[in-house]
């Protein structure tokens, strides 16, 4: 089993963003301690996740019981009670832990949770309502953003570079992106070099700024 060559997850709530987290790192070989106060998602989550506790994880004490000392992560989901969040990344950072992510609902909890020890804040509502944005637009077939300013894309080729080799197009430098690959239909993935020639109806993988990969699917 893969699990022993990774070090194991503790995860605190297992509603939406804390179970998809939970069961996503069982899938790639991490073992899981999922704590959640609500018997419910605790029996839910059992068959499925290493071990799964009902307990208050924002006592300091259930969690050294619990060995989350040893943990090399812990990822606070909590998200609807703030305090409950707050007060486990505290109890955490006072275990020794070094690598906490917590989920965050707004600014202002972000920068409590990162004044109490956490290390990386998240805030999975926001960014999936960014991309549910840009995936309304019907040129963007795909979006990934990293960090605030960068993304990859996938989208429909755009009018104009249609016809044109890409070193005639000059997309980096009329729109500062760059065409990684094209997918076209029938074909193999294609990695982009200057004379790839772009034909109606190719899919274009492209990186850049978000706002130049914005601009570019609308010309």
């Amino acid at each position: 089993m893969s699990a022993d060559r990774r070090k194991p997850v503790l995860v605190i709530g297992l509603g939406r963003f804390g179970g998809a987290v939970s069961r996503t790192l069982e899938r790639m070989g991490h073992e899981v301690l999922a704590v959640d106060c609500d018997a419910e998602l605790v029996q839910e989550f059992a068959p499925d996740l290493t071990k799964v506790v009902e307990a208050d994880a924002t006592d300091e004490a259930v969690l050294e019981r619990l060995g989350v000392a040893d943990f090399g992560s812990a990822v606070v989901a909590i998200g609807t009670d703030i305090e409950a969040s707050v007060l486990s990344v505290l109890a955490l950072a006072d275990l020794g832990l070094t690598n906490i992510w917590a989920k965050a609902t707004n600014d202002k909890h972000a920068r409590i949770l990162e004044r109490t020890g956490a290390t990386h804040v998240v805030f999975p509502e926001q960014r999936m309502g960014e991309r549910t944005a840009h995936l309304i637009n019907e040129r963007l077939l795909d979006f990934i953003a990293f960090g605030d300013d960068f993304a990859i894309a996938r989208l429909a080729a755009p009018e104009p570079i249609v016809g044109l080799p890409l070193v005639t197009s000059e997309c980096r430098k009329k729109y500062e992106v760059t065409v990684v690959g094209v997918k076209r239909e029938g074909e193999d993935f294609i990695h982009a070099v200057p004379d790839t020639i772009i034909f109606p109806g190719d899919e274009l993988v492209v990186s850049g700024r978000i706002r130049n990969i914005e601009k570019f699917s609308a010309i």
